[in-house]
């Protein structure tokens, strides 16, 4: 199952009798045991019916001795196993997985990596329980994940505010939706969630941001690309050039993808780029004023002073100076 639907299914109160979730993004794994945490047992319940260990403690024989038990004055009892990734002998696990305890909800989180697909308990796991692999995700898809994630909350958000959250917050989910949590401070649900309240609310400038660099360098105006820039400068902690320049490098990637299309029809762009085709006819206008030599040019401007900013053949040069430098050279 997916993400959503093992939430969904968890909420209806329909549970597994054994969950394994691994993979190198923590937040999804920390959603589903926290989700499991809260839901299965009342608060009551909890103090005889839940037992949190962790890998480097414990070992697969105790855990089974755990999962075996009883509940007490409750319909389940849950097993949390934290850390998993640190277990020796998981396939030991096997025995009890062929017989679980009906009334035991067993959950294991493995971070930062993954259960070998090879293993007999890996196959059994996948066959007859829950194996849910928590995957990153690329920086295109954190728009449509903020999108869905505000909606299953009941809320809308604008196209250009979600851009300007996933540049600015990057694709650290935790990070994301602590930040989302300020956006739905007092919100209804019935109002769509703008430019405006991301910049009240969380602090990105609604004016001054990679976004809108992005659009003032692709109508080429001049002006406001100085502008943004600029104020750049005056917070270097907040908008440090080592993380302006992949999102730049993406956008013009982007360009150049553009011009190797044969159909640049609105839906054929917007599938070939992965991007909101709210932002088609901006791009397509933007690659108009930059042919792909060009382009060519601008990624090998981005690749050196992506060096330069990490002091690769950079003596004295600010963060502002290397900034104005490649703005200039985008530009002209």
């Amino acid at each position: 199952m997916t993400y959503e639907e093992i939430l969904n299914s968890i909420k209806n109160r329909v549970f597994k009798d054994i969950y394994y979730l691994h993979g190198e993004e923590a937040f999804f794994i920390d959603q589903i045991s926290k989700a499991i945490e809260t839901t299965v047992l009342t608060e009551a319940e909890r103090d005889f019916n839940q037992t949190i260990v962790y890998g480097r403690e414990t070992d697969v024989s105790t855990i089974i001795s755990m999962a075996k038990r009883f509940p007490m004055m409750a319909s389940h009892q849950v097993v949390i196993v934290k850390e998993a990734q640190h277990l020796k002998r998981i396939d030991d696990l096997l025995s009890y997985a062929e017989n679980p305890q009906p009334s035991t909800i067993l959950v294991f989180c493995h971070k930062y990596g993954k259960l070998d697909g090879r293993k007999k308990i890996s196959q059994k796991i996948k066959k007859s329980f829950e194996l849910f692999e928590s995957k990153k995700l690329f920086d295109n898809q954190i728009p449509t994940w903020i999108s869905n994630h505000l909606k299953m909350k009941g809320f809308g958000i604008t196209p250009t505010a979600t851009m300007m959250l996933s540049e600015y917050l990057g694709n650290d989910l935790s990070r994301i939706t602590n930040e989302l949590e300020k956006l739905l401070i007092d919100a209804k649900s019935d109002i769509l969630i703008n430019e405006q309240d991301v910049q009240d609310r969380v602090g990105i400038s609604k004016d001054f941001n990679v976004f809108e660099l992005q659009r003032a360098l692709g109508i080429k105006n001049i002006y406001k690309s100085n502008q943004i820039i600029h104020y750049f400068a005056s917070d270097p902690k907040n908008h440090p050039l080592v993380m302006i320049i992949p999102i730049l490098y993406n956008y013009f990637s982007n360009l150049g993808i553009i011009h190797s299309l044969k159909d640049k029809s609105s839906r054929s762009v917007a599938s070939a780029l992965s991007v909101n085709p709210y932002f088609v006819n901006d791009l397509l206008s933007a690659s108009k004023n930059y042919p792909y030599t060009k382009i060519i040019r601008i990624i090998g401007y981005l690749r050196s002073y992506d060096a330069k900013s990490k002091g690769i053949k950079n003596l004295s040069s600010s963060n502002e100076d290397l900034m104005k430098e490649m703005i200039f050279k985008i530009l002209h």
